[in-house]
């Protein structure tokens, strides 16, 4: 706890809030510190004179696709995505001015649609719809496309328009945040509240990283945990969003979490194993092999509702 509240207000109030018992008005406060110095201020401080990092919507202005030095994760997705996760008040003026450019002035690369419309890949408008729901603006267009476009099998992916009939991890994770953020900012209808439920049972029938037929581990990528995960799945990022859905943890997510508990060191504190190669706007930790306090918070915050949920489910 000490190591964790020793850093930036975005860790430091969600550590008091998740995993202290510091009284609301404290954790309050050190939440609007998040704007005003450190990384969230920073990230808002990025230029961009018309509201989009970078001046683009999922990759910088003139991004020609090199990936030599990885996917430049400096735009204006990845960079809304980022200041959700650092857990920002979306009513605060500085935010509200940047999604307001954001929402008249940022374009998708696909075909220019508005950012807040969308675009064609359900990964990148699941993430869209996250942040709309987060950040207070209206999404239910897309979200009536994404329940659409869930597959056979209760799961998602970007590559369907190239012929794919299978679900994918990586999207169908960006997916469900989406639609659960919206459920809860707007209370979902019932064919999003439907298709969420079929999307985590794609996930929970293959314990978040196994496959259905064989038992093997699909991505052993996905058994190393990185921040910020970007589009991409792994088994912390599978975990985490099952935390927040809340309620008794399901026995399908034991193995997960037993993988999760067996990656703590010595000293208490969990690394940083997989960072997606890419320009960024702000370095966070000090690499991969070293230890993360991002991951360490969210190791120990879903450690502790699973814990807490089987310890309630055992007396009941």
């Amino acid at each position: 706890m000490t190591w964790l509240l020793d850093s930036d207000p975005a860790i430091r109030w969600q550590t008091m809030r998740d995993l202290g018992d510091a009284p609301a008005n404290e954790v309050a406060a050190e939440r609007a510190r998040v704007t005003k110095v450190g990384w969230g201020a920073r990230l808002l401080a990025a230029p961009a004179a018309d509201g989009p990092w970078a001046g683009g919507a999922c990759f910088p202005a003139g991004y020609r696709g090199s990936d030599d030095e990885g996917q430049p994760w400096t735009a204006t997705l990845p960079s809304l995505m980022l200041l959700r996760a650092f857990g920002v008040d979306p009513t605060e003026e500085p935010v509200r001015r940047r999604i307001d450019l954001v929402r008249e002035n940022c374009k998708w690369e696909h075909a220019g649609q508005r950012f807040f419309d969308g675009e064609v890949e359900p990964c990148i408008n699941g993430n869209t719809v996250a942040i709309g729901a987060y950040f207070l603006v209206p999404v239910e267009a897309i979200v009536d496309r994404l329940v659409n476009e869930q597959l056979v099998d209760g799961g998602w992916n970007c590559e369907v328009e190239n012929g794919s009939v299978r679900s994918s991890f990586h999207t169908t994770i960006c997916v469900l945040d989406g639609l659960l953020n919206f459920e809860r900012a707007t209370g979902g209808s019932p064919a999003s509240k439907a298709a969420r439920a079929r999307g985590e049972e794609y996930l929970l029938e293959r314990g978040l990283f196994r496959s259905r037929s064989t038992g093997e581990v699909i991505d052993d990528d996905w058994l190393r945990f990185s921040f910020p995960t970007q589009w991409h799945y792994d088994v912390l990022r599978g975990l985490e969003y099952f935390r927040v859905v809340g309620g008794e943890p399901d026995p399908r997510l034991d193995e997960a979490v037993a993988l999760v508990r067996g990656k703590e060191q010595s000293d208490g504190r969990w690394l940083l194993e997989n960072t997606h190669r890419g320009a960024v706007h702000i370095v966070m930790e000090e690499g991969d092999g070293r230890a993360s306090r991002w991951n360490t918070l969210r190791a120990l915050r879903v450690l502790k509702w699973y814990d807490e949920g089987r310890a309630i489910a055992a007396t009941a």
